[in-house]
């Protein structure tokens, strides 16, 4: 019955999304368990200032590839459209929520740009070079991934695409926002942490106090 395919694929979605890359990553590096460093959580950015540059790469390109998988999946068991876009969110759930993880996780950053780009090629370069030309401009992964956030569901609208707008674009923009609460709360007090290659420099635009302009 369509009714057991389509809870299937969303089952299978939200368990992909919640395989633990980061933690994996981590691991694998220097054995230890990046939950218990940094901001806690499981994405690429905490994985780079806990472990490594290329831990975080790896991190960031599973996390990708979880929620492409979300949608090649779903385009496999042939699902209706609607039912693709609940997929692509219940990846970025399990991301943030994740199974393995006590329902702890990352901002689904990585996840998001994946399962978009499985459903529009062109998202993957156009949300990657956007996000890392905000984050290098202003020193902030929040930022990054506020940016990716709020250009999903304006970039499926400008397409025509409103199915998947409202039902992907604007849920997955509001769990990455959701998550990063403790972010957007730093900036606004500019106390936000910087990435690790501007610890001691500061970035072209400065949003939050540097150390090295306190000096």
């Amino acid at each position: 019955m369509e009714w057991v395919k389509t809870i299937l694929g969303w089952a299978a979605a939200y368990a992909l999304g919640s395989i633990p890359s980061g933690v994996i990553w981590g691991w694998i590096a220097r054995r230890i368990d990046i939950r218990q460093h940094g901001s806690g959580r499981t994405g690429g950015t905490n994985v780079w200032r806990s472990v490594g540059f290329l831990p975080a790469v790896l991190t960031a390109i599973t996390d990708a590839l979880k929620g492409a998988a979300a949608i090649w999946l779903a385009k496999a068991m042939e699902l209706s459209l609607g039912a693709m876009a609940v997929a692509g969110v219940l990846a970025v759930v399990g991301h943030n929520y994740s199974l393995f993880l006590g329902f702890r996780g990352g901002a689904g950053t990585a996840t998001t740009v994946g399962l978009t780009a499985a459903l529009w090629f062109p998202f993957l370069p156009i949300l990657v070079i956007i996000g890392v030309i905000a984050g290098l401009l202003v020193g902030h992964a929040s930022v990054a991934s506020i940016t990716v956030a709020v250009l999903v569901p304006l970039i499926f609208a400008l397409r025509g695409e409103m199915l998947y707008a409202a039902l992907l674009g604007i849920p997955v923009m509001l769990l990455t926002l959701w998550a990063l609460r403790p972010n957007i709360q730093r900036l606004r007090n500019r106390a936000e942490r910087f990435l690790p290659i501007f610890e001691h420099k500061p970035p072209l635009i400065c949003l939050s106090q540097h150390p090295a302009r306190r000096k």
